[in-house]
């Protein structure tokens, strides 16, 4: 382990302590940076509409095409069933109708919302939760996804690092840095504010989808492939802002990671969930909106991203639409 490698993953341990919130808003609390989408904050959304435009920040599932990132985690199964009033009630009608049964893995290539029952560190998830009381039954037994049932309603940033650097997507592997987001908040003239949903664009889930994955000496794992994403840096700068959600077109931590410690290698995550309790929408579709946004040089939108009510749930599918 070089000493630069020593030095950082004894700051992200640190950070689990100082830029915890755990106990901020009550030792039972199960909203954890949620509780900072309040009604005032919703209502100051609101203004962000100018034009009513509506983007989907998300992409078809598809049983066809279940892993469009490539994560190696996605599992996406429909069976369509014709003629279901006859096969349930064994009548035959001028009507009938058409069911399904699916089947999703929401974690991997798919927008999808990282709820804080993803992520536990030495045996805790955020505000001191204890892991052993989830389970395979169960599932989380105490921070389900099914917490944010009144969805995220607020005010959106983008801040695109592709169009800071004049690029389509940054270089594959590219860790974006706290100074990286503050120059393209004054490139766009926007401020990233308490409550907000920040949206990180780097262009990395269009690189992936136009050229294919990159994956390290030719390894296909799930945590083999080559993307942008943050540094842990940039911790402090989503503390201090005092965000609400976080989205990317990715899966925010930077791959491969800078330490070679595996304990270390998924920091925005761990941190973020555990100590944070800062909710994450991973994978999604920012390529439409980051275009939106450069042709009417509008930063900000109103956010809504609305998760399924799945008890017990550590994540859900999700379909955040951004209005402008």
């Amino acid at each position: 382990m070089t000493l630069n490698e020593l030095e950082r993953t004894q700051q992200i341990e640190e950070y689990f302590s100082t830029l915890s919130n755990w106990g901020r808003w009550g030792t039972d609390d199960r909203f954890g940076t949620l509780n900072l989408i309040t009604p005032e904050v919703r209502l100051e959304a609101m203004k962000a509409v100018r034009t009513g435009t509506a983007i989907s920040l998300a992409r078809n599932l598809d049983s066809a095409h279940p892993d469009p990132l490539h994560s190696g985690v996605t599992n996406v199964q429909r069976q369509s069933k014709i003629g279901e009033v006859q096969h349930v009630l064994g009548r035959t009608a001028r009507w009938d109708a058409v069911g399904e049964e699916i089947v999703i893995s929401p974690h991997g290539g798919n927008a999808h919302l990282d709820g804080l029952g993803h992520y536990y560190w030495d045996g805790l998830f955020y505000n001191g939760f204890s892991a052993s009381e989830s389970n395979d039954v169960v599932g989380s037994a105490h921070l389900s996804v099914a917490d944010a049932s009144r969805g995220i309603i607020t005010r959106g940033v983008l801040l695109d690092i592709a169009g800071l650097f004049g690029v389509p997507h940054v270089e594959r592997g590219y860790a974006v840095t706290p100074d990286d987001l503050i120059a393209a908040e004054k490139r766009q003239g926007v401020e990233v504010r308490s409550g907000d949903a920040l949206l990180i664009h780097t262009g990395n889930a269009a690189a992936i989808t136009s050229e294919g994955p990159l994956y390290v000496d030719g390894k296909r794992g799930p945590l083999d492939g080559v993307q942008a994403g943050l540094s842990e840096s940039c911790l402090p700068f989503l503390h201090e802002r005092d965000i609400a959600v976080m989205g990317a077109d990715g899966t925010h931590d930077v791959q491969p990671s800078a330490v070679d410690d595996f304990d270390f290698v998924r920091p925005i995550h761990a941190v973020s969930l555990v100590a944070m309790g800062l909710w994450l929408m991973d994978n999604l579709d920012l390529t439409e909106l980051a275009g939106a946004c450069a042709e009417q040089q509008q930063w900000d939108f109103l956010l809504t991203a609305l998760p399924w009510r799945f008890v017990g749930a550590t994540s859900s599918p999700l379909n955040p639409v951004a209005v402008l």
